[in-house]
């Protein structure tokens, strides 16, 4: 088994993230060289269905189209709050500090340290006061330590912790593949927080050092906040949990703020995904701009087509990617590999340097943003539970689109003759993530 001391320092965070002795992990690292020579010819994964034309990018037309795609409604009158890297932490452990009732908490990626300890202390405090706790966690995701070190300390807090799917050896590809990948915590079902984050010294500070990651997250207020709690109750049922009581889901006690906001969550399913009707439609109502941030860029076929579409047509179409720190480097021939037909469609491509960027937000045009923990890879799209904040405001648009301006002058932009630009192996590394993370009925 490997052993994530012997790594070197820019992968040890994802060892943390995907827990490098599993099963999945190993899965990731070799699926470029196991997989690749056998599939080599075989198509890169696509989605089932084609991509939706003349959407408006806002208004009651785009709330129509994805409530047509997505089964899923905008809410009026939410307040929403960016919060961007470690300033996670202090807005988690000040919600937590005004739990009444209840904390409810699914979460990828759970260790030990200063920020779970910090969560932990804020988590003590109210279940001494009475208010119930509940954490899932996934197993692949958070390593044996969270099991040693984070566990018996929220047991002692009177918490009911369960772990998501156990990897089991007898339907090793199933269990290992489709995790629970979201990041979700909800306080008296009344305040939400949703993004990128895990619970780990990775998200510590502002994203512009080697340790410390570079991140978007969200705290909500409103009815939305509803949409977030059944995810959570559909997956604690799944992990042997209780029903949610009443109190866990309070009537909407008017509005918040100004925000229409949508809360999409996805899982595996036979056909589409809700992830992948998501992206397709995000990406097709763009007409001015679309600016993406990513931490895993190894997107299907029709989502580069869509792209190049997008540039040619004239819109503004940016992405933003990780670049020489980056937690999972056996990703990062396939990422590049989409560089040279993106590059010539028109698309501008950059690659953060400073820290691994981990932020999932799409920027469209003057209102529409999206951010949550979906990644543009083949997993997130078909295979993982994800949740997605789907916003429509002109000020969080401008707002996401400051700080994306800022992420770019500590970026490198590509261009054709880029030495990062992969060879023959970055195509191979690119249809192996593919065919790894196809969707079942495929």
């Amino acid at each position: 088994m490997l052993n994530k001391k012997s790594l070197p320092t820019s992968q040890a965070p994802r060892a943390r993230e995907l827990h490098l002795g599993s099963p999945t992990m190993k899965m990731r690292q070799l699926a470029p060289f196991a997989f690749a020579l056998l599939f080599a010819c075989a198509h890169i994964n696509e989605s089932p269905m084609p991509p939706p034309r003349n959407v408006p990018s806002a208004g009651a037309g785009f709330e129509l189209a994805l409530y047509q795609s997505t089964g899923v409604r905008f809410q009026s009158g939410t307040d929403v709050q960016l919060v961007y890297n470690g300033a996670i932490f202090g807005a988690l452990t000040r919600a937590i500090r005004g739990a009444k009732t209840s904390i409810n908490i699914v979460i990828y990626v759970w260790q030990p340290g200063e920020p779970s300890d910090a969560v932990i202390a804020a988590i003590e405090e109210r279940t001494r006061a009475g208010v119930a706790c509940r954490v899932m966690v996934d197993p692949v995701g958070s390593t044996p330590a969270f099991q040693r070190d984070v566990e018996p300390r929220l047991l002692s807090a009177h918490c009911d912790v369960r772990r998501f799917r156990p990897v089991h050896a007898t339907h090793f590809m199933g269990s290992a593949l489709s995790r629970n990948h979201r990041k979700i915590v909800i306080l008296d079902g009344a305040v939400g927080f949703t993004g990128g984050f895990g619970i780990a010294k990775e998200w510590i500070g502002e994203g512009l050092a080697k340790d410390n990651w570079r991140d978007t997250s969200a705290r909500i207020e409103g009815a939305v906040v509803s949409a977030l709690q059944v995810a959570f109750a559909e997956n604690w049922q799944e992990a042997g949990g209780p029903l949610l009581p009443a109190s866990d889901f309070p009537e909407a006690g008017g509005e918040s703020g100004k925000t229409r906001a949508a809360f999409v969550a996805s899982s595996v399913q036979v056909g589409p995904s809700n992830a992948d009707r998501l992206t397709q439609l995000a990406l097709a109502c763009a007409h001015k701009r679309l600016w993406i941030a990513n931490a895993y860029f190894v997107p299907p076929e029709g989502i580069l087509q869509i792209l190049e579409e997008k540039a040619r047509a004239g819109v503004d179409v940016r992405v933003l990617v990780p670049g020489p720190i980056d937690d999972e480097p056996a990703i990062l021939p396939g990422q590049r590999s989409s560089y040279p037909r993106l590059i010539e469609a028109g698309v501008k491509v950059f690659e953060y340097q400073p820290a691994m960027l981990h932020a999932k937000t799409m920027v469209i045009d003057d209102s529409l943003s999206i951010l949550g923990s979906m990644n543009l890879d083949p997993l997130s799209l078909n295979r993982l539970e994800e949740g997605s904040l789907v916003l429509l405001d002109p000020g969080l648009n401008e707002n996401l689109a400051q700080h994306y301006e800022a992420d770019l002058t500590h970026s490198k932009g590509m261009t054709l003759h880029s030495e990062e630009i992969p060879g023959f192996w970055g195509n191979l590394s690119r249809k192996a993530f593919g065919w790894l993370g196809d969707a079942p009925g495929r």
